[in-house]
């Protein structure tokens, strides 16, 4: 062994979320004597760390950037002071944005697949060695998050909270109106991407039936955002019996879940960013089949929204602004272009909800510049009045 093999030896570099072949590919360098750990998600890399104290040195995630173990793996380990070690992401979809994105949030390299043993053995090597020194000097460039204004923060809480109180004999009855027509969970939470690409658990009532992912694909061409947007591509029928995507199918499962108690399921059919320039960022289905006979009433009512009310609570979000986006649809706008929408708060009802709904098809382009003009012009006055507009926006019928 060497002097610095001697040196390295006990040190872990914790491997998370990697399938075999990437866990091979490390397991294959050169790493100076230092050990190599797996985990299997954040939670088991968060439990482990802190009741072992562990002496990890480097944090290598297999995902996506804004995928469950991309930044947001990097911001819970912020959040539990462990953030001290250099994270690294292995991906297999990247762009300049999202790498820009990913570095900004305190990435130290992104690492793209196929992955270069040369290269990355040098990477690692030499950016844990000399951690010490980069890390007092490093400059964290994190995205400016608009802090929500005090009067909006005071007023978003009252609101929420009266409403919560007084619907709340409206809550059991749904609840128990979906536990009777369907199997599984009445609530339900997925992760959303909000104010300043922050990530947060986001509550709703179950409309759908728990095995609807398994229908995306089989009903994309019916997606209102992708119609007369591209041209029609023939898929083989062997691409539409696997529901996993591109991105997914490598560790065998959905790194975009939906969580609900002990249940799980996917919440979108990822599309390969090389295929997928023209495709439209939403998914939405006239007369959806996936939703349930009480989930087409809430959904029509907006009644499956009301549980975001507790995200309003919590502070994740507010009563007015810009709908926070599923991590699949927020990775497909890091250009300047939409980002700007990120720059506004989160909201449960917004511009585009009220301006467009029940007069008509809206395009994609026009939903996003809706979400960009409120980014630029959001006010306490322009709140009111988009308040005002979306009661008489809910009682149109519109099955989207």
């Amino acid at each position: 062994m060497t002097d610095t093999g001697a040196q390295h030896s006990g040190q872990i570099i914790a491997l998370v979320h990697c399938d075999d072949e990437v866990a091979a590919f490390f397991e294959s360098l050169q790493l100076e004597q230092r050990t190599l750990q797996r985990f299997e998600n954040a939670i088991e890399l968060v439990n482990t760390w802190t009741e072992q104290n562990l002496n990890i040195v480097a944090v290598i995630s297999q995902s996506e950037v804004m995928a469950p173990a991309g930044v947001p793996l990097l911001e819970t380990l912020k959040k539990k002071k462990l953030n001290n070690v250099p994270f690294f992401l292995v991906v297999s979809h990247l762009s300049a944005n999202l790498r820009k994105l990913a570095l900004e949030a305190g990435v130290l390299d992104v690492f793209w697949q196929p992955l270069s043993a040369r290269n990355v053995e040098t990477r690692v090597n030499f950016l844990i060695d000399r951690w010490g020194n980069l890390k007092t000097n490093l400059t964290a460039k994190t995205p400016t998050i608009k802090k929500t204004p005090v009067g909006k923060r005071i007023f978003d809480v009252l609101f929420a909270g009266t409403i919560l109180l007084l619907l709340s004999p409206l809550f059991l009855l749904i609840y128990i109106a979906i536990k009777l027509e369907s199997r599984g969970p009445a609530f339900y939470y997925s992760l959303r991407v909000g104010t300043g690409y922050h990530v947060f658990k986001f509550y709703k009532f179950r409309s759908m039936y728990v095995n609807a992912d398994q229908r995306i694909k089989d009903l994309q061409h019916l997606n209102q955002y992708s119609i007369d947007a591209q041209s029609k591509q023939t898929k083989s029928e062997e691409d539409n019996t696997n529901y996993l995507c591109a991105q997914c199918a490598p560790t065998g499962k959905c790194q975009f879940p939906v969580h609900a108690d002990k249940v799980t399921w996917c919440e979108k059919q990822y599309i390969d960013s090389k295929k997928a320039g023209g495709e439209s960022a939403f998914f939405k289905i006239k007369n959806d089949p996936r939703i349930t006979k009480v989930g087409n009433f809430i959904r029509n009512t907006s009644i499956d929204e009301l549980p975001q009310l507790w995200n309003v609570i919590k502070g994740d979000m507010s009563i007015v602004g810009n709908r926070p986006l599923p991590l699949y649809e927020a990775e497909k706008l890091t250009t300047d272009k939409y980002a700007l929408r990120f720059a506004a708060p989160a909201g449960i009802t917004g511009l585009w909800q009220v301006e467009k709904r029940g007069k008509g098809e809206m395009s994609e382009e026009e939903r996003l510049m809706l979400d960009n003009y409120y980014a630029e012009n959001h006010s306490i006055w322009n709140d009111a009045r988009v308040i005002l507009k979306t009661i008489p926006a809910l009682l149109q019928k519109e099955k989207v």
